[in-house]
């Protein structure tokens, strides 16, 4: 017969091999990414089956779709999250706005559409919700009506770079250079080292036949790209995996040199007429 003595003692082993295993957990959890990632994962799995809710939902969606912390981006999470919290409450503002992010970045420009007009009908409409919109409306190569949403964002936040750099590419797109250029260097004193408007001043200016500015803007753009890192990178293009920065980054300076390359061909064969 087993003693109440020895029992309390097997009692305090197991407590303390459990003591020890959550310490073990959570000592792995803060200094192993993947780990902590996974132990979020399976907390927010318990939790929202505990307690679900639109807001935890919203909030675990957003964890998800966060570029900058990549041990725990996961866009199918992050929708899995978003979809679980509009269905919870379909007024919820910014879901669909999420949502159409999502489609876009997969390639889904007519869903990607529907979710940001709802989005935007559903109102009051988030300023950066016409400029996701701008950007979809680009992509579907609808360039008037993309220009029309930058500039509902821009009214908002007129020395934003990313929705003039956005901007000015629609509108080269739709064949009006001179606007491009003019809005890129609006805002250029604000941001003199971006070498996004630096290479988007200059293909504007080449498109104008300046030839020489399109030069100085292009030379500016090769110097500063050198240095962009992966993290500039993924503030420039949030929502994007992680894990393709540094492609997107040799992309872009590829980019960037091909424009300098089209400059330096465009007044070459000037210099010869």
């Amino acid at each position: 017969m087993v003693s109440s003595a020895h029992r309390r003692g097997e009692v305090k082993q197991a407590q303390l091999f459990v003591v020890v295993a959550v310490i073990t957990i959570c000592l792995a959890a803060a200094f192993i990414p993947g780990v902590r990632a996974l132990v979020f994962r399976t907390y927010e799995t318990a939790a929202f089956a505990i307690a679900p809710s639109a807001e935890r939902a919203y909030a675990y969606g957003e964890r998800h779709f966060d570029a900058l912390q990549p041990s725990f981006y996961n866009m199918e999470r992050a929708e899995y999250f978003f979809r679980e919290a509009l269905a919870r409450n379909s007024a919820m503002s910014f879901v669909r706005h999420e949502l159409a992010r999502i489609a876009f970045l997969r390639g889904d420009f007519s869903q990607a559409l529907s979710l940001i007009d709802a989005e935007i009908a559903a109102g009051p409409a988030s300023p950066s919700s016409y400029y996701v919109r701008g950007l979809i409306l680009g992509f579907m190569g609808r360039y008037d009506e993309a220009a029309e949403s930058f500039e509902t964002f821009l009214r908002y936040s007129p020395t934003n770079w990313g929705g003039v750099n956005d901007y000015a590419w629609v509108l080269l797109k739709a064949g009006r250079p001179a606007e491009a250029l003019s809005a890129v260097e609006e805002v250029l004193p604000y941001w003199p080292e971006n070498p996004w408007l630096l290479n988007s001043a200059a293909v504007a200016a080449n498109d104008l036949g300046e030839y020489e500015k399109a030069r100085m803007y292009a030379q500016r753009a090769v110097e500063r790209v050198q240095t962009l890192t992966e993290e500039e990178w993924l503030k420039a293009y949030p929502g994007n995996d992680p894990r393709i920065a540094a492609d997107g980054v040799n992309a872009f300076k590829e980019a960037v040199r091909a424009t300098m390359h089209t400059i330096l061909v465009a007044s070459s064969q000037e210099a010869l007429q």
